[in-house]
């Protein structure tokens, strides 16, 4: 797997992901809603922590740039 999320995605997807991740155990939504929201969470991540995103293969993206 070559990495393709950039340093800014990746805090990015942090961010959102905790967000959506507490806002899911915290009970802001109904369920099922909030197990979406943990699950969503948990895949931002699981893609930020391993710099990959498996759908930006077949959409052709990259944010990682030439450098990393």
């Amino acid at each position: 797997m070559k990495a393709n999320v950039g340093t800014v995605d990746r805090v990015l997807r942090l961010v959102v992901g905790a967000g959506a991740i507490a806002f899911g155990y915290m009970g802001g939504l109904e369920m099922p809603w909030n197990a979406v929201a943990i699950g969503l969470g948990s895949v931002f991540v699981v893609t930020a922590l391993i710099k990959f995103c498996p759908l930006y293969l077949p959409l052709g993206l990259n944010t990682c740039g030439k450098s990393e």
